[in-house]
């Protein structure tokens, strides 16, 4: 991984073909910020965005895509890559959503469920394929955090590195949608336990999270998604971008090579 990277994601998350947010996890509880995900993504881009992350909440608790004409929409509305999880668990939508320009689709629960699809997807797109590890209370969660398996998050990080993932997105569902700031203990162990590259999700609240997340950017620590900070105004994306930039320019100690 290359020491200076630390890629903000904007996250944007769909539900029945709105662009909401979602309070650790819980379908039942939900805010809707816009009716129309790709402006949404517009808007990211034009304050600094050089990645758009995207979740079709209704494919993860159904276990198949729910929302592809959103995701093509906004694919084709942005001029930055764009990721994409949520109920992929076949061959055929990982295609599909490749042929329409998604850049990185995510695989969350067919990496506990279908792990054969998995390392064959790894063998066939490698660092097109990213593994989303959630987590409660150190075990992995499934079918869009609804199920907890037996399995804990750093055990599937290291099993899936040997296959052949190189980056992980890891997600502490106690955190996700709180403002109460990330796990960092949990994601620098993920970094440093499996040697893949963590993207942080969950709790992030102001742009001071982001830059102490960006110093352990040497232990594998390679970005964060922000969600809900965003929407709410407590993350100004451009400013963020432009205090991390000039954060890992001056820093000294731990992120050096």
């Amino acid at each position: 991984m290359s020491a200076q990277e630390f890629i903000i994601y904007p996250a944007i998350d769909i539900l029945g073909g709105k662009a909401v947010r979602l309070l650790r996890g819980d379908y039942g509880e939900k805010t809707v910020y816009s009716d129309e995900p790709a402006a949404v993504a517009q808007k990211w881009v034009e304050q600094g965005a050089d990645f758009i992350h995207v979740v079709d909440l209704d494919g993860a608790k159904e276990g198949s895509q729910q929302n592809r004409p959103v995701i093509e929409s906004i694919v084709k509305h942005v001029p930055v890559p764009v990721q994409v999880g949520g109920g992929i668990r076949t061959g055929e939508t990982l295609e599909a959503l490749f042929s329409i320009g998604v850049a990185r689709c995510i695989l969350g629960t067919a990496a506990v469920r279908e792990p054969e699809f998995v390392k064959q997807a790894l063998v066939e797109y490698g660092e097109r394929i990213a593994i989303g590890i959630d987590a409660k209370d150190g075990y992995v969660a499934v079918n869009g955090w609804l199920e907890t398996s037996d399995v804990t998050a750093v055990e599937l990080g290291r099993e899936l590195k040997s296959h052949g993932a190189t980056r992980v997105i890891f997600t502490d569902i106690a955190r996700d949608g709180t403002l109460t700031g990330p796990n960092l203990a949990a994601n620098i162990e993920m970094a440093r336990q499996t040697g893949l590259k963590v993207i942080a999700s969950g709790g992030v609240k102001d742009t001071n999270d982001l830059i102490e997340l960006a110093k352990y950017r040497i232990d594998g620590v390679a970005g964060a998604i922000v969600g809900k900070a965003l929407y709410a105004g407590n993350i100004e994306l451009a400013d963020a971008l432009a205090r991390i930039k000039q954060g890992l320019s001056n820093e000294g100690g731990n992120a050096q090579c």
